[in-house]
């Protein structure tokens, strides 16, 4: 009864800690393809800017008017 009870929560701890690990890579991966200093073909600047707070980099934001998708440009 025990060895249940052991094997049933460690189960649930080792899906816990695959899915933290998993959701950090993804999260890290979905980040760095919208930041950087070479902004893709089809995106046009807008008024928005930002300082990132952990580098204290300006951030300017660009958008893709067909798909809204926003692209953030690292300037000094």
């Amino acid at each position: 009864m025990i060895e249940w009870i052991v094997g049933f929560y460690g189960l649930q701890l080792i899906a816990l800690i695959i899915l933290v690990i998993g959701s950090w890579f993804i999260w890290d991966r979905r980040f760095k393809t919208k930041h950087g200093e070479k902004v893709p073909e089809g995106f046009i600047r807008t008024k928005e800017v930002s300082i990132d707070p952990t580098t204290k980099k300006k951030l300017v934001v660009y958008m893709h008017p067909d798909t809204g998708e926003r692209f953030y440009k690292e300037e000094d």
